[in-house]
């Protein structure tokens, strides 16, 4: 009985894991849609700060509600500067580079484009952390910035006409910052939730210090002020515990990284039915071409993932 038992409670597990990663998928399909409505009536810096300000208070929130918000003050005593550099990148600079893309462009092109970053992390670790590309890897890159292009260009290959080339390279930035990020913080020594909420702890002043510096902190609607909460408490916050809760739960990480090749087009829906975008048949390419060639990357990894298992 004990087998029994024990599968049982694994298979419970991995239905909650395929919750809380859906449910992680589907809000991150909104937040493009939200981005394009919230900066109709905000700054991207303004965005960004209001939005830090909602995210702090939900990770404050769900540590209170974990028991571990007295660990935060010797973590920030320990690890002060770490989280000052991590939050300078993500959420202040990551964040004004990407709704400055999404103030320039189309809603439907800056998420496509912003998908790529999965494929500029492997790019990023050939320099920092000295690995090799695969032909795969070449190929798939080849894939994904003709999906960029096919995107910025609105499928005007040859002319090289981009709707917004300021808005495009705006985008691409978002990803190398991102990727650059992510690769960094996987030598973060600091429990996730914790760390992430010291991040955005350390970047509040400095977001309020931009905003000033520039002339932004002028009253702002309340929609706006809606917008970034929704924003910060989603993108930024109980979203990331959400995906980390399904992660940590999953008996295949795999299985459920999967799920985020819904998000881009969930997202389109609701880009074409909320905020009212006619969805150009030159995004439907360029996205396809982009999720192709993360797919063939990711397909790569598997079968070397399982070479190493049969060996």
């Amino acid at each position: 009985m004990a087998p029994f038992r024990d599968g049982r409670f694994s298979l419970q597990q991995q239905k909650k894991a395929y919750l809380f990663g859906l449910s992680a998928v589907l809000a991150w399909s909104t937040v493009a849609t939200a981005f394009k409505i919230s900066l109709a009536h905000l700054s991207p810096a303004q965005l960004v700060l209001y939005a830090s300000i909602a995210s702090t208070l939900c990770l404050l929130g769900i540590l209170l509600g974990q028991g571990r918000l007295g660990t935060l003050w010797p973590a920030l005593r320990q690890h002060w500067r770490h989280s000052l550099v991590l939050g300078a990148v993500n959420p202040l600079i990551y964040y004004l580079i990407l709704f400055q893309a999404y103030a320039l462009l189309p809603a439907q092109e800056a998420q496509a484009i912003n998908y790529t970053w999965a494929l500029t992390m492997t790019l990023l670790s050939v320099p920092l952390l000295k690995h090799k590309l695969s032909l795969h890897d070449c190929l798939a890159a080849i894939i994904c910035y003709l999906g960029v292009l096919v995107i910025g260009t609105h499928g005007q290959l040859l002319s090289l006409h981009f709707s917004s080339l300021r808005g495009v390279g705006f985008a691409l930035a978002s990803t190398l910052l991102w990727a650059a990020y992510w690769i960094f913080n996987a030598r973060d020594s600091r429990e996730p939730v914790l760390g992430l909420t010291l991040n955005f702890m350390m970047s509040l002043p400095m977001a309020l210090l931009y905003c000033a510096l520039t002339g932004q902190l002028t009253p702002v609607a309340w929609q706006g002020l809606a917008g970034a909460a929704y924003v910060g408490a989603l993108e930024m916050g109980f979203t990331f515990v959400l995906w980390l809760s399904a992660m940590k739960l999953t008996q295949s990480t795999a299985k459920i990284a999967n799920l985020i090749f819904l998000s881009p087009l969930l997202s389109l829906v609701l880009i074409h039915f909320v905020i009212g975008e006619a969805i150009l048949p030159s995004t439907l390419l360029g996205l396809g071409l982009i999720l192709g060639g993360l797919l063939l990357q990711k397909l790569q990894g598997s079968n070397a993932s399982c070479a190493v298992e049969a060996q």
